[in-house]
């Protein structure tokens, strides 16, 4: 028989180290061997107390490693005595520094910054000088740079010293003696490297880079489709202020998805448990006034048909399901569009081919879906309703018809509407769910009872 093996519980078995009353320096010997991502989860686990205890027992700079994997660590660093927190937060990359300091009050961050090293500060204030939705703004200035005319043994030279400070190692940036960008060198040739080889021959010099001030929406699939563990930025005189690493474009992805499902959902931004009651709602309304109206307008052509309802009162039962469909139907269409306009260099053949699959597909899914309503709806409106067949068919026929139609349209209208906004410049999510519910509604209504009105009362009397 197969042994299973169980998913290791590292906080049970953290918590249980710490409380151990194991002497200071065995602890923080054994805590060695676990992940910062682990300890930061037990550390929210602990007493204040023992939190105070291990962050003397781990120091400043691992703490600062266990800090960056915490989102509330403002929370935490509040325990911290003013010259440690000022230590912590300087041992951080500067991204993630930035990050803890806009949770904090100017007063703080004054002190903070009056205890922090010039270094230090100059890479946060470049970091805060970027835009919140630029690259610039996610980079960290944690990198090794080395020249293109070093040799082999002055380039591992140079990766010693800046190692001592920066981490990120595995990809050594290279630029020239203007320190403009001339490409990217992978750490294991610099080590399989002969002392007489040329270090400018094992540069990859069309390593990919971004600009600084690059829209993060704009460049973030490019960077992704590279699948490098780090990428640098560089600014307007091709100089290197930082790098995206793998865990940046990891964030930013999920940052992006967050705000694109947000969108979608008829809101302006996304939203926390945090956020002020006041700010949801201005998130929230500006969709809501536009789609009251837009609500009133399908209520008024229901009202054009009125006299419909009146002669055939069972026409309204089955309403709610046409315009279900059809707004379903629509928001499959504004996703699988909203994800191919990612591609900003679709050219219009593939716009028009888009548009014209969504159709086959709304109106082959129609007809499956027609067929299935018109046998369901005749049987109910023929056995619980007690109408003969031809009356109950007939409904059923309108219903189906009107249901094939509706999710037709309904999915050309997901696809146009997301591809108009982008061809104005306007982010297509804006084109959010509501929206396309709210419009397909209007087409379903017009459809449904158009329908009803030319072959039950015009044609069938």
């Amino acid at each position: 028989m197969e042994k299973i093996l169980k998913e290791p519980n590292y906080v049970e078995e953290l918590l249980a180290l710490i409380r151990s009353n194991l002497p200071a320096k065995e602890l923080a010997d054994r805590l060695e061997d676990f992940h910062e991502n682990d300890i930061a989860d037990a550390v929210k686990c602990l007493s204040e107390e023992e939190r105070k205890y291990l962050y003397t027992i781990l120091g400043t700079e691992r703490m600062s490693e266990i800090f960056a994997y915490m989102e509330d660590a403002d929370e935490y660093l509040k325990e911290l005595d003013l010259p440690n927190l000022a230590q912590v937060i300087a041992n951080m990359d500067s991204d993630d520094a930035v990050d803890v300091l806009e949770e904090m009050d100017d007063s703080l961050k004054e002190q903070l910054s009056a205890l922090m090293d010039e270094e230090t500060n100059a890479d946060i204030r470049l970091l805060q000088s970027y835009d919140d939705t630029e690259i610039g703004s996610r980079m960290t200035t944690n990198f090794i740079l080395i020249q293109k005319d070093m040799s082999v043994k002055a380039a591992m030279k140079a990766l010693v010293e800046q190692a001592e400070k920066n981490d990120n190692i595995s990809t050594l940036y290279v630029c020239d003696n203007n320190y403009e960008y001339y490409g990217a060198l992978d750490l294991k040739d610099l080590i399989l490297a002969r002392e007489h080889t040329q270090l400018e021959t094992l540069v990859i010099t069309s390593y990919p880079y971004v600009m600084d001030h690059e829209k993060i929406s704009d460049c973030i699939d490019r960077i992704a489709d590279y699948e490098e563990d780090s990428i640098p930025v560089l600014n307007q005189n091709r100089k290197i202020l930082g790098i995206i690493t793998a865990q940046d474009i990891i964030e930013a992805i999920d940052d992006e998805m967050g705000e694109d499902y947000a969108k979608l959902a008829g809101l302006t931004a996304e939203e926390d448990l945090q956020e002020p009651l006041l700010d949801s709602m201005k998130k929230r309304m500006p969709w809501l006034i536009i789609l009251l109206f837009l609500g009133i307008g399908v209520s008024a052509v229901v009202g054009i048909f009125e006299s419909i309802v009146a002669q055939i009162a069972v026409v309204v039962c089955f309403q709610s399901l046409i315009l279900d469909m059809a707004g379903n139907v629509g928001t499959q269409s504004l996703a699988v569009t909203i994800r191919v306009l990612t591609d900003e260099n679709l050219k219009a053949g593939q716009k028009l081919r888009l548009v014209l699959k969504e159709m086959r597909v709304g109106l082959c899914n129609g007809i499956l879906i027609g067929s299935i309503a018109f046998l369901s709806v005749g049987f109910y409106v023929s056995f619980v309703k007690h109408n003969t067949w031809s009356y109950a068919f007939l409904v059923a026929g309108c219903v189906g018809l009107a249901m094939v139609l509706a999710m037709m349209v309904s999915s050309l209208v997901g696809t146009v509407v997301p591809l108009f906004f982008h061809k104005i410049h306007i982010d297509p999510a804006v084109a959010s769910g509501p929206l396309i519910t709210t419009v397909n509604d209007l087409v379903a209504v017009i459809t449904y009872y158009g329908l009803t009105w030319l072959l039950l009362l015009r044609l069938a009397g």
